[in-house]
C-alpha cells in the first residue's frame, strides 16, 4: 500500500474545496507553538524535577532540549516531504505507508484531544482558586467555550488573540526574572550558583536522566506547528524553521526560570524528595518566600489565562488532524469540510472540542481528575514521535534509496530520537502505558475493519 500514497514534495498544499487557506506567518506559527507549550510550563513540575535530579534542574532542561531537538529535526525533514495538515499522520503515511500513517494519526489524536483537556482543567482550577464561589467545572467549561469560539472565528483571529496572550505570559515571566534577580542581589542565593547545573552534593547522571524523562513532557506542543502546514504562507520551509525556533526559544525560557527559581528555593532537593506533598507548590513557595504574595497571584492569573490558550492551540491542532484523516477517508467524511466563511475545518474543530469538553469537565468534577488525565496524555504523542522518526528512515533511505551521504541526517539522527522516545515511554506510568496500549488496540481494530471493507469493495468491483 505504501507505493500508492500520494506525496506533495513542493511548497504548495493541494488545492480545491478540501484545502485550507494560507494565512499564517512565521510569527503566527511560533506563537501557536509557544502557546501550546506555555512559556512557564516548568512551574507545575518544578518541585518534582528538583527532587528527582538532586537539584540539577537547569541541566535537566538543557538535556531535554537537546533530546527533543532530534524530534524537531525529524519534523523539519518530513514537513518538506508532506506539507499537509495532519502533521505526523501525513508524514508516517508518506514514509511508511497508509497503515502506519493511520496508526500515527490515531495515537497523536489521543494526545491532541487530552492535552487541551488538561490545560482547560488547569485554567478551571486556577480560576476557581481566584473566585471560589464558582465551581471549577464551570470555569473549565467556560474556558472551552470561549476558546472554541475563537478557533471557529478563523485561524487569523485566533492567532492575533494568541499574540496578546503570549505577550502577557512573557511579560509575567519577565517580571519574575527581574524580581528574582533583585532578590538575589538584595539577599543572595540559597545555594551555590552552579548547583542548578551540577546538583546538590555532586552531579548524578542517572538522576538527571530520570528527570529528563519527565521534563520532555513540558515540550509537547511544539509539534502542533506542523499541523498548520497547509495554512502557512511561505511553504514548508517556514514551518520547519518555526518548529525548530519554537523548541529553542522554549528551551531558553525554561532554563532561565528554573535556574533562578532553584537559586532562590527555600527547600533543598533532599527536603523536597522527603516531602512529596510539597513538590507541586514548590515554585509558588519559592516566589512567596523570595519576592512576595503579589507575584504568586500574578503568576497564578497568568497560568489560568495561559492554560486556556494553550488548549486553544491544541484544539486547533486536533481539528487539523481530524480534518486530514477525514479527507483521506480514515474518519467520517463530514469532518473534511472547510467552512467557506472562516476557512477552518468547522466540523472537525467542533468534534475535537466536544471530546475535550467532556474529558475536561469530567476531570473537573473528580478529586483525582487531574492525576488521571495527566497520567495518560503523553503516550499517544510519544508513540507518534516514534513513527515520525521511523518515517524519516522509511522515506529517505527505503523509498528514495538515498546514498551514503545522508546516513547521519536520515538514519543516525532519527534513530537517536527514537531511542529518546522509547526511554521516555519506558519511564511512563503503568496507567499511561495501559491506556496507550488499549487505544492502540482499538486503532488497529478500526484499521482492520477499514481494510476488510476495502477488500470486499474490491472483490465486488472485480
Amino acid at each position: 500500500m505504501a507505493d500508492t500514497v500520494g506525496v506533495t514534495t513542493d511548497d504548495e498544499a493541494p488545492g480545491g474545496a478540501g484545502s485550507l487557506r494560507r494565512t499564517l506567518s512565521f510569527r503566527d506559527l511560533v506563537v501557536y507553538g509557544l502557546l501550546f507549550i506555555a512559556p512557564m510550563a516548568p512551574v507545575g513540575i518544578f518541585g518534582t524535577l528538583q527532587a528527582t535530579s538532586h537539584g540539577a534542574i537547569t541541566a535537566v532542561y538543557a538535556v531535554a532540549t537537546v533530546a527533543m531537538a532530534f524530534t524537531a529535526y525529524s519534523y523539519a525533514q518530513m514537513v518538506r516531504v508532506a506539507p499537509k495538515a495532519g502533521s505526523v499522520y501525513a508524514y508516517a503515511r508518506a514514509g511508511l505507508g497508509e497503515g502506519a500513517g493511520f496508526v500515527a494519526g490515531w495515537m497523536a489524536m489521543l494526545d491532541y484531544l487530552l492535552i487541551p483537556a488538561v490545560a482547560y482543567l488547569f485554567s478551571g482550577i486556577a480560576l476557581h482558586a481566584l473566585v471560589p464561589q464558582v465551581h471549577q467545572w464551570v470555569w473549565t467549561a467556560v474556558a472551552v467555550v470561549v476558546t472554541t469560539l475563537l478557533n471557529l472565528w478563523g485561524v487569523r483571529t485566533a492567532a492575533v488573540v494568541g499574540v496578546a496572550v503570549l505577550a502577557l505570559e512573557i511579560a509575567v515571566l519577565v517580571v519574575f526574572v527581574v524580581a528574582a534577580v533583585w532578590a538575589l542581589v538584595a539577599h543572595g542565593a540559597q545555594r551555590g550558583w552552579a548547583v542548578p547545573l551540577t546538583g546538590e552534593g555532586g552531579f548524578s547522571l542517572d538522576a538527571v536522566l530520570a528527570a529528563v524523562s519527565v521534563a520532555v513532557l513540558s515540550y509537547l506542543g511544539f509539534d502542533a506547528i506542523a499541523s498548520f502546514a497547509e495554512e502557512a504562507s511561505g511553504g514548508s520551509r517556514r514551518v520547519a524553521r518555526a518548529v525548530v525556533t519554537c523548541l529553542v526559544v522554549a528551551g531558553v525560557l525554561f532554563a532561565v526560570q528554573t535556574y533562578l527559581a532553584a537559586l532562590l528555593a527555600p527547600m533543598s532537593a533532599a527536603e523536597l524528595a522527603a516531602k512529596p506533598g510539597e513538590q507541586g507548590a514548590a515554585f509558588y513557595t519559592t516566589v512567596d518566600a523570595a519576592v512576595g504574595g503579589w507575584l504568586h497571584d500574578l503568576v497564578a492569573v497568568s497560568k489560568a489565562i495561559g492554560a486556556a490558550f494553550a488548549a486553544l492551540a491544541g484544539q486547533a491542532a486536533a481539528g487539523r488532524l481530524l480534518f486530514a484523516m477525514a479527507r483521506d477517508r480514515r474518519l467520517p467524511g463530514a469532518m473534511a469540510k472547510v467552512d467557506a466563511g472562516s476557512g477552518v475545518p468547522r466540523r472537525a474543530l467542533l468534534g475535537a472540542a466536544l471530546v475535550t469538553l467532556v474529558a475536561a469537565v469530567w476531570a473537573a468534577t473528580r478529586d483525582d481528575g487531574l492525576d488521571r488525565l495527566s497520567s495518560i496524555v503523553n503516550v499517544g504523542a510519544l508513540t507518534a514521535f516514534a513513527l515520525l522518526h521511523a518515517s524519516v528512515i522509511g522515506w529517505f533511505r527505503i523509498r528514495r534509496r538515498e546514498g551514503a551521504s545522508g546516513v547521519l541526517r536520515h538514519v543516525v539522527v532519527p534513530l537517536a530520537g527514537l531511542a529518546v522516545v522509547v526511554a521516555v515511554v519506558v519511564e511512563a506510568s503503568g496507567t499511561a502505558q495501559a491506556v496507550g496500549a488499549v487505544w492502540l488496540a482499538v486503532g488497529l481494530g478500526v484499521l482492520a475493519v477499514q481494510y476488510a471493507r476495502r477488500a470486499r469493495a474490491g472483490a465486488a468491483g472485480g
